[in-house]
């Protein structure tokens, strides 16, 4: 007979020899034992009502009754049949509760990304597939959306599609064999950026030549930090450098950055920022690819020294800074200089000025004087000129004046008066004259007139 206890305890005995309740029928087929009736409880009281049963088969005179007890059992009977959705969902408790999350490898066929940001593929060997599911939370944090054909190794707990009763992958993580994914996602994102200008060349600012505060963002916990603020206070003592903390790995790394480029952003006291860390592996440095930060970095008032890892690790926030150093010391070489070089500088410039000070006021000197000369020649041309022209006109009037003509032996007679003796007929015998001469004159009285004319006739 086959009584409630025996079947429990067949059931039992099955489940420890195969992992799953199994039993025998009567007809010598192997038929699913149902699970204990607990796991139906819940679901009988929100699934549908089961429609009249049909009539019963007869049974064959060779198969045992079951005992009308129990008739009532879910799924025990066609009276007691469970719905279609409560094997479903019956059987998608009993997965997800049995099989722990597993990493699976496979080749992605037939990606389709959800505009909710949902991602459904399958993955695939030579010998079979299941169908995957991704959802937007998980899918955000992966780096990017595999290819197709692409092999990954996919972290996911196995479940039940209830409306359709496939079993699925529901994938939390994926991993590509190589630097594929992150290649993808570095290429995209650099892609999108550079054509924005965020790695223009024409972007990059110079940095202050000396800087009274500088900004570090990066972890208080790194090493990093050290070495910046030894390396300033030993070439620049009188510079001032303020932290920004922010974690520069793991989860919530980018959020954290963006956050402390901001505050330094607001903050508007600092003249230049490092950001960097120390070396580390390529998913520590990945906070420095994503975009957020990125945008942040080259959206910056003041200019940014970017000193992520070491000299090999090229990030896409190294490529929008305005400087890129190779490690967080040579950074700070970089935004402090030397106090000793910059007032040697300083000195050699103020020699420069001086010297150029004085060949200009030497070259000026020499201009003026030669100006002097040039205005002084210009000035006497006009006097030269008039000077020969009066001692033309003195020598043309010189000719006219009588003295010129005493000078051939000639005089100039005056009466007693003063009055000029022109004519013989001014002066009588007797009266007295003065004869000018070329050196003196002579005084004398007319003896006798004569006139030329009459002497002539004579």
């Amino acid at each position: 007979m086959n009584s409630r206890p025996a079947r429990t305890a067949a059931r039992d005995s099955g489940a420890a020899r195969s992992g799953g309740a199994r039993a025998t029928g009567g007809s010598g087929v192997n038929q699913p034992e149902p699970e204990p009736l607990a796991l139906f409880d819940d679901l009988d009281a929100v699934a549908p009502p089961a429609p009249p049963a049909p009539p019963a088969p007869r049974r064959s005179e060779g198969r045992a009754r079951r005992p009308a007890s129990q008739s009532d059992e879910p799924g025990l009977s066609p009276e007691s049949a469970i719905s279609v959705a409560a094997l479903t969902l019956a059987t998608r408790d009993i997965i997800e509760g049995a099989v722990e999350p597993l990493w699976i490898r496979g080749e992605v066929v037939g990606l389709k990304e959800h505009r909710k940001g949902h991602w459904y593929f399958t993955l695939k060997d030579a010998s079979a597939q299941i169908r995957c599911v991704m959802w937007a939370t998980d899918a955000r944090r992966a780096l990017a959306a595999p290819d197709e054909g692409m092999t990954i190794a996919a972290l996911g707990k196995l479940t039940v599609f209830a409306a359709r009763g496939e079993l699925q992958l529901r994938v939390l993580r994926i991993e590509a064999s190589g630097d594929g994914l992150w290649r993808k996602a570095f290429e995209k994102i650099h892609q999108k950026l550079e054509a924005e200008g965020l790695f223009a060349p024409e972007r990059k600012r110079l940095l202050p030549m000396l800087p009274t505060c500088i900004a570090v963002v990066t972890s208080t916990d790194g090493a990093a930090l050290h070495d910046v603020v030894s390396v300033v206070h030993r070439r620049c003592p009188i510079t001032r450098v303020v932290v920004a903390h922010a974690t520069v790995q793991g989860d919530g790394a980018a959020g954290s950055i963006v956050t402390a480029l901001h505050r330094v952003a607001r903050w508007g006291k600092a003249d230049v920022v490092i950001l960097g860390r120390g070396g580390g592996s390529r998913e520590d440095l990945w906070a420095f690819n994503d975009e957020r930060v990125v945008r942040a970095t080259a959206g910056m008032p003041i200019p940014v020294i970017a000193a992520i890892g070491h000299e090999v690790d090229v990030t896409l926030c190294d490529l929008a800074a305005d400087l890129r150093a190779a490690t967080p010391s040579a950074a700070a070489e970089a935004a402090a200089p030397r106090l000793t070089d910059l007032v040697r500088h300083v000195r050699t410039l103020g020699a420069d000025l001086r010297d150029a000070a004085l060949a200009r006021v030497g070259t000026a000197r020499e201009r003026l004087t030669a100006a002097g000369v040039s205005v002084a020649r210009a000035a006497s041309h006009p006097v030269e000129r008039r000077r020969l022209a009066l001692e033309g006109i003195a020598g043309r009037l010189h000719a006219l004046s009588p003295l010129a003509t005493l000078a051939r032996g000639y005089a100039v007679l005056t009466d007693g008066e003063g009055a000029p003796v022109t004519s013989v007929a001014s002066l009588d015998p007797g009266d007295a004259f003065v004869a000018r001469l070329r050196d003196g004159r002579i005084h004398g009285r007319a003896e006798r007139t004569e006139r030329l004319g009459e002497e002539v006739n004579e």
